[in-house]
């Protein structure tokens, strides 16, 4: 007997969680469906329900990360020491998504080619635009290079493999971060 999906967006989210766990562990080419969706406590059947296969799944995680993102630490460009200083947090508490970007990274190549990333950089990059007109960011740099500078700078301790980072005491890294995005974008 045939058991109906009482939830479908609770299963979708269960999914979801389990494919970024699974991805972000393996990548897409050593992802499995049949371990994801024991992970996500559904039928591998059910994945195909909501996907037509594991790629498809892949980009969905991606742009699932983004709206994420976007929502969850939306720009203050006023404020972009801040704003560096949520985007550490969020990678400090979600780990798993780095290591799912730098897997995406390298089996999809340029992340600035989905819609759902051109449409994140393009407001983020119109907000700091703004911030420089009205002289709250230095106009020393274009926009796009403060954005890309400020995201590197945020993100410099949650990349995989970051040796780096172990120089500087965790205490000291989000204010490493605050810090360095205030000498860059003070007007």
């Amino acid at each position: 007997m045939r058991t109906r999906i009482r939830d479908p967006e609770a299963k979708r989210e269960q999914l979801f969680r389990a494919a970024l766990q699974e991805f972000a562990e393996f990548g897409l080419a050593g992802a499995r469906v049949d371990r994801l969706a024991k992970r996500a406590d559904i039928s591998a059947g059910l994945v195909y329900s909501f996907y037509e296969g594991k790629a498809q799944l892949f980009d969905a995680v991606f742009d699932k990360i983004v709206e994420l993102a976007v929502s969850t630490v939306p720009i203050d460009a006023d404020d972009l020491p801040g704003y560096a200083a949520s985007l550490y947090d969020a990678g400090i508490q979600h780990p798993e998504v780095a290591r799912f970007i730098a897997w995406y990274q390298l089996e999809r190549g340029e992340i600035g080619k989905r819609a759902s990333t051109t449409a994140a950089m393009r407001d983020k990059v119109a907000a700091v635009a703004d911030a420089q007109r009205r002289g709250t960011v230095t106009a020393k740099l274009p926009a796009p290079q403060i954005l890309a500078l400020v995201l590197a700078i945020a993100n410099m301790w949650n990349q995989p493999g970051e040796e780096l980072g172990q120089l500087v005491p965790k205490r000291a890294r989000r204010q490493t971060v605050t810090d360095a995005v205030h000498q860059l974008v003070a007007p």
